[in-house]
């Protein structure tokens, strides 16, 4: 039987065997908190504290500015020291309520469900699901009760779990899968409740065996779950990669997962929305992968939201050899890279990789040679190459008209351009000053 995926993508290092076997590490923080009010897409969090007041583990702090939008909890207790703009791993500062951290950790009393699953309805799941502050853990951190409202939920016929973990280095899903796959079942079981008619993925690259075995294992008693085994190949998890080919169904830039019948959730928010709906605890923590050739002790650690990249840094033993030449937030083909590690661990935070050499920035991009490369790997359809001189020539209309839009950013073309031109980071810049234009 062939392994599902897609057509194009690469097949970059994977630098997982850093950290693939470093089991779950609970990591406490010393230092202050910070909580960006915007850790998700949407309307920023409006702050339900001030300077001075002190919170609890678990505590409502901020509340959503709209329905798309989330919840911030305190994931430490401690006294608000400010609410003001701090440094976030996007670049730009943001809003946020900063907290000292007493180190007593002490929390609200979290409610352990009583209703069974069976019988709680749709709205009350959702609220519960909302109230928590629940995003997409993979890096987009759109809203998950938003998700998981679609106008039409008998046309959902597929949930699909993300557990492929394509991008390069990070092996914090995988632990996860390792160590806890009851409550990714659990979570998805909460999940398909909402949707009467779906039948529910757990999707899984062939280089994580020992992963597809467990899952495969902790669902056999569920007719409504299965594991699927796709092909290692990046971005075999993006959301259109993954569902074309989990369901060879197909989505463009202006369709979402729900218009060809399928939500998509990443491994880390399963798991959030079984420990809200079981153990009633809101969203305050998720697993990190701190790696990469500079780190002493390349490790995965479960994080409490708001804790500092620096702190965590040294928490897997520092650096080797003085400074890395580049530090990112997320993985080497997606990730951003950050000018300071003064920033705070986020919703959307899955990884900090520190390498000791910019391999990127060593490299003086060159004039295109039209060797096609970019093209016959993109799993957008599109022509990266002739995409970037569009935009660098301001010819708008026409990008679009090329179907710019398409593009995922994936990095698939700067990757393999023997020309080591910045053809996704060009692109993408295009596509971004035209949606906001769209806004406007």
């Amino acid at each position: 039987m062939s392994l599902l995926t897609f057509k194009g993508g690469i097949h970059p290092y994977e630098g997982k065997k850093l950290t693939m076997d470093k089991p779950i590490e609970v990591y406490l923080p010393k230092g202050e908190m910070v909580y960006p009010l915007s850790q998700h897409i949407g309307a920023p969090a409006k702050p339900l504290v001030k300077k001075g007041d002190r919170v609890l583990t678990g505590q409502k702090i901020a509340e959503a500015g709209g329905f798309v939008s989330a919840h911030i909890h305190a994931s430490v207790s401690g006294t608000v020291k400010c609410i003001e703009p701090r440094m976030t791993a996007g670049g730009n500062k943001v809003n946020s309520i900063v907290v000292e951290n007493d180190g007593m950790f002490e929390t609200i009393e979290f409610k352990e469900r009583e209703n069974p699953l069976e019988n709680m309805e749709r709205e009350e799941l959702i609220s519960v699901i909302q109230e928590a502050g629940i995003v997409g853990m993979g890096g987009a951190g759109f809203p998950t009760h938003v998700k998981l409202s679609p106008k039409n939920v008998d046309a959902i016929d597929y949930i699909i779990v993300n557990g492929s973990e394509c991008e390069p280095y990070l092996t914090s899903d995988y632990r996860r899968m390792m160590e806890e796959p009851q409550k990714i079942v659990k979570g998805l079981e909460v999940v398909l409740k909402l949707f009467p008619n779906a039948t529910g993925i757990i999707a899984i690259e062939n280089n994580k065996p020992k992963a597809i075995q467990v899952l495969k294992e902790a669902v056999a008693d569920n007719p409504k779950i299965k594991v699927n085994t796709m092909k290692t190949k990046y971005p075999e998890g993006a959301e259109r990669q993954l569902i074309y080919a989990n369901t060879k169904r197909y989505i463009n830039s202006n369709m979402l997962p729900a218009d060809a019948g399928c939500i998509v959730h990443n491994i880390d928010t399963v798991v959030a929305i079984y420990e809200a709906v079981y153990l009633g605890i809101p969203l305050i923590d998720r697993i990190v992968t701190v790696t990469g050739d500079a780190i002493v002790n390349p490790q995965n650690f479960k994080v409490l939201i708001g804790t500092n990249f620096q702190e965590l840094i040294e928490a897997a033993g520092g650096y080797k050899e003085g400074e890395p030449e580049k530090i990112i937030a997320g993985g080497p083909m997606m990730g951003k890279a950050v000018i300071c590690t003064d920033i705070p661990i986020t919703k959307g935070s899955s990884a900090i990789l520190c390498m000791q050499e910019d391999e990127v920035a060593a490299c003086e991009p060159s004039h295109c040679i039209r060797c096609g490369r970019c093209v016959a790997v993109c799993p957008g359809r599109v022509n990266p190459s002739k995409l970037s001189k569009l935009a660098e020539l301001s010819k708008l209309d026409e990008f679009v008209e090329q179907n710019g839009m398409e593009c995922c950013e994936c990095g698939c073309c700067s990757y393999v351009c023997p020309a080591k031109r910045h053809l996704t980071q060009t692109i993408a810049a295009t596509r971004k000053s035209i949606l906001a234009s769209r806004k406007k």
